[in-house]
């Protein structure tokens, strides 16, 4: 066997290691620093050894998913599409659902930066098809990460919002479905939503497609779990919300347990401590620092 297969063989053994103890999921990518839910975000994740790129996607008025967690553009991080700041009180009429992905590719996502990240990375960026995140990850993984990632996606919905900022939830569903479905295996996506719409749909209709409960209420996972109508494959909460006692329990009940947002090191040390399956958080490296995921290894190092 050559040397270089060897180290190939090395690489993806460990990765997959890697994914059996603790699924490190990058949260927009790496918004602590780069642009959310942007391409250089998903591939510095990559790069850094993340086992999952975890996004939000939404609808334009033309049918196209888009990689946005708003659906419309963020007065606190998007410019319009003459370079303009957007006011707070008139975001919400950027509606992405009300216009063209052609106009949405028009508008600077990035430049501006995020106040609440610091050591956000500022670059020109623009909010990417959910397609062209699939192409351009899986040809990263091809010619330079060299191992596979899942795909941890959340449809941004809410009641009040169907026919106004988005499809309903069925309609949503189908155009997500058979975009994902062109392009990868459903045994490395995992669905996602606070809305329970959404995965109850999910659950019925789509039955092999693992299932994520995003939550952030204080209500008990029995009373989740009963207001869902089945168990989900993973319980997603606020990590602020965990115990060492209430990871035990969501287990105990037959669920991963995989928090949001965890960006500083104590508490990545804490829940890992408690045994969690996982962590979302928006600074990889940080994960990697602790050695929890390990930085890509280069062919030509």
């Amino acid at each position: 066997m050559s040397k270089i297969a060897t180290i190939l063989i090395c690489i993806i053994s460990f990765h997959l290691n890697a994914q059996s103890k603790l699924d490190v999921q990058g949260h927009r990518g790496a918004r602590g620093i780069f642009p959310e839910n942007s391409i250089p975000a998903f591939l510095y994740a990559l790069d850094q050894g993340v086992t999952t790129l975890e996004m939000d996607v939404v609808i334009s008025k033309d049918g196209k998913v888009v990689v946005s967690h708003e659906p419309y553009l963020s007065s606190a991080i998007c410019l319009d599409s003459l370079g303009n700041q957007i006011s707070a009180k008139d975001e919400l009429k950027h509606n992405i659902y009300k216009i063209t992905y052609e106009e949405v590719a028009k508008c600077d996502c990035g430049s501006k930066g995020n106040a609440r990240f610091k050591d956000q990375i500022k670059i020109s960026t623009t909010k990417p098809l959910l397609e062209d995140v699939i192409k351009t990850v899986e040809e990263h993984i091809k010619s330079q990460t060299r191992f596979e990632v899942y795909y941890n996606i959340e449809l941004k919905t809410e009641e009040n919002g169907d026919g106004v900022y988005h499809p309903n939830p069925t309609e949503f569903s189908k155009i997500v479905y058979q975009l994902i479905d062109q392009y990868l295996p459903w045994n490395r996506i995992i669905i996602q939503s606070f809305d329970f719409r959404i995965l109850k749909y999910w659950h019925e209709h789509y039955s092999n497609v693992r299932l994520a409960a995003l939550v952030e209420n204080v209500k008990s996972a029995k009373g989740n779990i009963q207001e869902l109508g089945f168990t989900p494959a993973i319980y997603s909460p606020y990590h602020k919300l965990l115990s060492a006692k209430k990871i035990a329990e969501l287990h105990n009940l037959g669920m991963k347990v995989i928090p949001w947002t965890v960006n500083e090191k104590p508490d990545m040390q804490n829940l890992v401590k408690w045994k969690v399956d996982g962590l979302i958080t928006d600074y990889p490296n940080r994960a990697a620092e602790l050695g929890y995921i390990t930085p890509k290894i280069s062919m030509d190092d």
